[in-house]
């Protein structure tokens, strides 16, 4: 009952190649959405490398007008992990860059190995972050972390991904998949409308008022003691 989806082009460092790439994640996500039977998700990569990010010649294309018809959809890709009653769990191993950042950052946690780097520099070609990662990136590690990775395009490694938490945990890159398996299988193993709950009423709480979030409480709370 735990999802694994992985990214497979370890020669091409797992780019995001174009809409190939986002057309299989979109199926994926589908078939995910239709199986009730999925209590946890694990997003990993084969390789060295997680995702090196974004091809760039799939720029060539994205003018403004390509962006328009296309980027809404694009974002929900990322964003999408957080509507599933279940938690996903990223492992990270080697570079993740940019878009790979953005992915990542729609997870529920984050389990980097020691191996790990992470950069978003689309400043450095002329770009801002535009799936997710102004966004989320400042809700999870602060706006003088989120500026500095952003605007100043640094690559930190995992020890430090870990102290600023962009990352939740980091493992031995022998043990990384190891690692995001044993809290799937414990979080799976978890009544699935507590955890549907929890996820949520986190989210809220990250996004709302605490009026808001303790209503939430008072709802749910409702329906679990019932």
């Amino acid at each position: 009952n735990i999802a694994i989806v992985t990214l497979c082009n370890p020669k091409g460092f797992n780019l995001v190649a174009g809409q190939t790439f986002f057309k299989e994640l979109y199926e994926i996500q589908e078939i995910m959405e239709e199986d009730k039977s999925i209590r946890a998700c694990v997003i990993n990569a084969d390789g060295d490398h997680f995702t090196a990010g974004v091809d760039l010649n799939m720029l060539k294309q994205a003018d403004s007008q390509w962006i328009m018809d296309r980027l809404v959809w694009l974002q929900r890709l990322y964003s999408r992990w957080q509507e599933y009653p279940f938690p996903v769990v990223a492992a990270i191993q080697g570079i993740c860059y940019g878009s790979g950042v953005e992915l990542i950052l729609g997870c529920d946690f984050r389990i980097a190995a020691e191996n790990a780097r992470f950069s978003i520099p689309e400043v450095r070609f002329g770009l801002s972050p535009d799936m997710g990662g102004t966004a989320k990136l400042t809700h999870l590690v602060g706006i003088g972390q989120a500026k500095r990775m952003i605007l100043g395009c640094d690559e930190i490694n995992a020890a430090e991904a870990l102290r600023i938490g962009l990352v939740e945990i980091v493992a031995k890159p022998e043990e990384l998949n190891d690692t995001a398996m044993k809290y799937a299988k414990k979080m799976a193993g978890m009544p699935p409308a507590a955890l549907r709950f929890a996820k949520k009423g986190i989210n809220v709480a990250n996004e709302s008022s605490v009026a808001v979030s303790l209503l939430y409480e008072e709802a749910q709370s409702t329906f679990c003691c019932g």
